[in-house]
């Protein structure tokens, strides 16, 4: 049963995406490259509707033969409201007002109807109550913030993509582990969608997934990682480890934005991934070893659980230097540029 949705889901999407890239279909909206894109034509971003339908319909059939949990209608509405608002930005320019405001009450609606809050903050031997207000706005931003996250880093080809398929399936192997079924399966749909989505995407794209697809996958990361954590799967802190190489860069760049002085909605080119793609890395290369970032976090997740406390906080030391070199391996880079 499994194996016949994770394959049906990849076809559905794979042939979806395909039909997408042509210039003759009724969701042929092309994103026009500007001086703060990295790529040089007009590419179509319907990729983000193929993974949905892909994964909506695999939803459907699973939910058919098995009864999902209540919640499973809630993360649904939620999502719907995160699509539409974000299909409506692909389409025409969206005020940044009023995207967030959808954001912000989709993850209320969410939070609310599922109970899916972050009530502690858990770390490895570390485990601390959050007070009810710490709670609420920690869990809400959380959501909103890897929504918006998700899109920020949808900028170069393949790599939301591949951030897709490695990071839920990740989340899937914690799932079987615990012997969670219906998350496991959730899981492994999603990254069978995005798979089909990545072939078309890869470097050379030859379709984008678009704000819908990209902060619809935002979405599902934080509502995965949250019910990760809530129904003990793992703690938080082991799913942000899966998606560090998002999460990091991210929140880097918008604290040296926001120290700038920026307008942070808007976009722009100072991503570390971006800088590299700039130095003349190009796509392929960049992403390649964005992949490899990827399995390094992904395997130290799925151990993590395995491992005594000081092992565990030995892993967040290591990637947390790892990020440090690498952010100082791209400064370097830029100034050797600069002085030749």
């Amino acid at each position: 049963m499994i194996l016949t949705l994770i394959t049906f889901t990849f076809l559905v999407s794979v042939l979806l995406t395909r039909y997408f890239t042509r210039p003759d279909t009724f969701l042929y909206i092309v994103d026009e490259p500007n001086h703060r894109s990295l790529h040089t034509r007009p590419i179509p971003v319907s990729g983000g509707v193929a993974i949905l339908i892909a994964f909506t319909l695999s939803m459907t059939v699973a939910c058919w033969y098995d009864t999902p949990p209540s919640v499973w209608g809630w993360i649904n509405a939620s999502g719907l409201l995160i699509a539409m608002i974000s299909f409506w930005d692909d389409c025409r320019h969206v005020p940044v007002l009023y995207r967030l405001t959808i954001h912000f009450f989709a993850a209320c609606l969410l939070l609310w109807q599922t109970d899916f809050w972050l009530t502690q903050l858990d770390l490895p031997g570390i485990l601390w109550t959050l007070p009810i207000y710490i709670k609420m706005t920690c869990s809400v931003l959380f959501v909103v913030w890897m929504v918006n996250l998700y899109n920020f880093m949808d900028g170069m080809d393949g790599f939301a993509g591949g951030m897709a398929v490695f990071g839920f399936s990740t989340l899937a192997i914690l799932g079987g582990l615990a012997e969670q079924s219906f998350f496991m399966l959730i899981n492994l749909i999603i990254a069978s969608a995005a798979a089909g989505f990545l072939i078309f995407n890869f470097p050379p794209a030859k379709i984008f997934m678009g704000d819908v697809g990209a902060s619809s996958l935002g979405f599902l990361v934080a509502i995965m990682s949250l019910w990760g954590h809530h129904d003990g799967i793992f703690p938080l802190w082991v799913a942000m480890l899966i998606f560090s190489p998002f999460i990091v860069d991210a929140t880097i760049t918008l604290c040296r934005r926001l120290r700038r002085g920026e307008k942070v909605w808007l976009a722009h080119r100072s991503h570390y991934y971006q800088r590299l793609v700039q130095l003349g890395w190009g796509h392929r290369r960049t992403v390649l070893w964005e992949y490899v970032l990827m399995i390094g976090c992904s395997l130290c997740a799925i151990l993590a659980p395995f491992l005594s406390v000081k092992s565990q906080w030995g892993i967040l030391i290591f990637w947390g230097v790892v990020y440090v070199m690498l952010m100082y391996l791209v400064h370097r880079l830029e100034r050797g540029v600069v002085d030749s």
